[in-house]
């Protein structure tokens, strides 16, 4: 489960130019690198002395700007450090220090949550971890469900079973790729089944998930997931609701990010003007799926 990267926030920062003052993005910019080279996580009054601004206007600057607060940005850089110290190879407790953990307890008790697995398991890449698949069939494509022990992990949709198992495989380097048995059928055709004919009463939303992501992306997955069925809300909407106006461009990446089609309805999100536009699976499939659930309303 990749963090929120230095480079990819700075990035959205440069697009936000036109929306924010030189002077925010020059806060901004300086806070984010103070938090990566402290070797601990620095308060925000800390932070807010450096940048001669008061904590409150820090956080509300910042969190307006890139869609988290300072400590969320300063985890995700924190997990960041422990991701590289694994893949170079250096054992848990090493990389945990030099990652700026000061107790290996605290990190344990979270790292599901932080590395999507146990530490033992993201140490061997995911080996070990098990993760089951099942492919429908559907008027849209192939449909790909996938679960881990935690939920549903995966629903992908496209023209090739094949080409959408590659896609999982990629998603999940080394994990145990097993075909699901006959008891995840009726899982997967309900799946298929809100594809083909969407329901006020589906059991989608009954689904147990495994949403993997940085802690920004699932906030916006849990904000997609309360748009009720046949209505649509425009990017900016989206970015209000998770409450980071300014952070239209990075809202629009997660939503391309998403990989639980229909469970977490990114096909409801249009351009202010109502146009469709950008779908992981195709512009075509979102318009139908739109059209279907428009339909379903009325």
């Amino acid at each position: 489960m990749s963090s929120l990267s230095t480079l990819s926030t700075l990035s959205t920062l440069s697009t936000l130019s036109t929306l924010s003052t030189s002077s925010t993005l020059t806060i901004i910019e300086k806070v984010c690198r103070l938090i990566e080279k402290a070797e601990t996580l620095p308060s925000l009054s800390d932070l807010s002395k450096h940048c001669g601004v008061s904590p409150h206007h820090l956080h509300r600057v910042f969190k307006e700007t890139t869609g988290l607060t300072p400590r969320q940005y300063a985890l995700c850089e924190r997990r960041e450090r422990l991701e590289r110290a694994l893949k170079e190879g250096k054992g848990m407790t090493e990389a945990l220090f030099e990652a700026g953990y000061n107790s290996t307890g605290r990190f344990y008790e979270k790292a599901n949550e932080l590395l999507g697995m146990k530490p033992e398991q993201y140490k061997k890449k995911g080996q070990g971890t098990q993760i089951f698949f099942a492919v429908g069939t559907s008027n849209l494509g192939e449909v790909l469900v996938a679960r881990s022990t935690k939920g549903i992990c995966a629903i992908l949709i496209g023209d090739c079973a094949d080409a959408l198992l590659d896609d999982l495989q990629e998603r999940f380097a080394n994990a145990d790729i097993i075909g699901a048995d006959s008891t995840f059928d009726d899982v997967v055709g309900k799946i298929v089944g809100q594809i083909e004919s969407p329901s006020l009463d589906s059991k989608i939303a009954d689904l147990p998930l495994d949403i993997q992501g940085t802690l920004f992306q699932r906030r916006v997955y849990n904000t997609l997931r309360q748009i009720p069925i046949g209505e649509t809300i425009s990017y900016q909407e989206l970015a209000n609701l998770v409450g980071a106006p300014k952070a239209v461009r990075a809202v629009a990446s997660a939503c391309a990010s998403n990989k639980l089609a229909i469970a977490i309805p990114c096909h409801r999100v249009v351009r202010k003007s109502g146009e469709i536009s950008g779908y992981r699976w195709g512009i075509e499939r979102k318009r139908v799926l739109l059209e279907r659930e428009k339909s379903v309303k009325k």
